[in-house]
């Protein structure tokens, strides 16, 4: 990952996480809810953190989508340009997806780091201030 996680459900969320990140020079991991790739699809995730990003593009950030338990979301994300994915599978299909990943310069996010889930934050951005303040 390339910083503190954060997981977002919605494109204010990802700008609120961005500007937060850009006040205090800090690089960001944007993950998507869990099994977000089943009901918000991998484009929507996609396009959501591009069109968030484009208003910050000095804030270094990486964009995970979790797929939950479904290999073939998985492989559809990575169709759709998704590069992190979180994956719950077997060992042996987190395997064959990493190696398909690797393929496309993807990769599966392994990463147990807890996050800060901004679903029922009212405040997201300074929510994200005194999350990322307390990393550094």
């Amino acid at each position: 990952m390339t910083g503190r996680p954060v997981i977002v459900h919605s494109l204010d969320h990802a700008r609120a996480v961005l500007a937060a990140a850009d006040e205090l020079g800090a690089a960001v991991t944007l993950l998507s809810a869990p099994g977000a790739a089943a009901y918000l699809g991998a484009s929507v995730f996609r396009d959501m953190v591009a069109e968030a990003a484009r208003g910050f593009p000095d804030v270094p950030v990486t964009a995970v989508l979790d797929c939950g338990s479904e290999p073939g979301r998985a492989l559809n994300a990575l169709r759709q340009g998704i590069k992190a994915l979180r994956l719950d599978a077997s060992a042996d299909v987190r395997r064959r997806v990493a190696e398909i990943a690797a393929q496309t310069g993807a990769g599966l996010d392994e990463d147990v780091t807890p996050a800060l889930d901004l679903l029922a934050v009212a405040d997201p951005q300074a929510a994200c201030r005194d999350w990322l303040s307390a990393a550094g």
